[in-house]
């Protein structure tokens, strides 16, 4: 048994110093790095020597994003919740790696998630966060794989831990979960092509300040839309 742990801590320890080499011409592709946790990974990736390629949904933050880096950098808007704008990303994709094929995807989103209980929400409530946290990136992860397996990549999914928790009503922890379960598939089924794909499970980080006005917004704002007889029953004290 004492083998057994020294020989897995030798492995572990020989795994953890392993380091990608010939970082030229390596290509990775960083959804959602207006801010956060994508932002910082464009910028030290771009250090270290990879051709990073950032999705940003705004022209602004692209524009903040290329000041502060190399010319090797390069930004593409990107609305994960429109194919069209999809598909025009991977467009760009495919002409700036030149036939190389995709070294890297990291698949990370942070879309808006209403903050309500599940009985004051609508359809489009769900939508709102699904559209972009989940199904816009099973949609750019699935037109990426040529590239991925051209290049024997890897997927990367940033999902945030607090997702795999169902503490409120909405779409935010279903689109983790689903994220979760999406990964470990793809996984087990490009394991043939030399693709790897993990999942990287981060806790929180300071990205910004949390404005709780804003938040209580949100939720008067569909506390006030709810039906009459909705609202009596849980009554204003509730709220």
């Amino acid at each position: 048994i004492l083998a057994s742990i020294l020989s897995l801590i030798i492995y572990w320890l020989i795994r953890d110093r392993y380091r990608v080499r010939n970082l030229s011409g390596k290509y990775v592709f960083i959804t959602d790095c207006d801010t956060g946790i994508g932002n910082s990974l464009a910028k030290w990736l771009d250090k270290r020597g990879f051709c990073v390629i950032a999705a940003c949904a705004a022209e602004k933050g692209g524009q903040e994003l290329q000041s502060c880096s190399s010319f090797s950098l390069k930004t593409v808007n990107l609305n994960l919740a429109d194919s069209n704008s999809i598909a025009r990303a991977v467009l760009f994709i495919t002409e700036a790696t030149a036939g190389k094929g995709l070294f890297g995807l990291v698949s990370n989103a942070e879309g808006t998630a209403p903050v309500a209980p599940t009985d004051w929400l609508r359809i489009e409530d769900f939508h709102s966060v699904m559209d972009v946290n989940l199904l816009g990136l099973i949609e750019i992860t699935l037109k990426l794989l040529p590239l991925l397996k051209k290049a024997e990549g890897r997927v990367v999914s940033l999902i945030n831990a607090k997702g795999l928790m169902a503490f409120v009503g909405g779409g935010y922890s279903l689109s983790k979960w689903g994220m979760e379960a999406f990964s470990d598939t793809l996984r087990i089924e490009m394991q043939h092509f030399g693709v790897e794909v993990s999942i990287v499970e981060h806790g929180f980080f300071k990205a910004g300040v949390v404005n709780s006005d804003i938040i209580e917004k949100y939720l008067f704002r569909r506390w006030n839309r709810l039906a009459p007889e909705i609202r009596s029953s849980y009554g204003e004290k509730y709220i």
